[in-house]
């Protein structure tokens, strides 16, 4: 009769890497073409002026400029009043 247990293998032994979501560059950072300001799962986030969204929501810039968020008042779909934050590149005056 064993005094141990059997060393068996584990059932939970396994993790995934994080995705790495999030803001990327701040509002008044300085942003080119093509670079990513944000990625998200879902849209929290839309996608304003000089912007635009990849096939999984991220939000890239779409002309050289500086990263501003704004935000607007809407309804969704049963009414609800709502704040929607926008994603724009303005540009900058130097």
């Amino acid at each position: 009769m064993s005094k141990t247990k059997a060393g068996g293998s584990t059932k939970n032994g396994r993790d995934s890497k994080g995705q790495r979501l999030g803001l990327k560059l701040f509002g008044g950072q300085v942003v080119r073409t093509g670079q990513i300001i944000l990625r998200q799962r879902g849209t929290r986030y839309k996608a304003g002026n000089n912007t635009f969204t990849s096939k999984d929501q991220t939000i890239h810039a779409s002309q050289d400029g500086q990263v501003a968020f704004r935000q607007r008042k809407a309804r969704n779909y049963a009414g609800k009043p709502v704040v929607r934050t926008y994603v724009d590149v303005v540009d900058v005056v130097s």
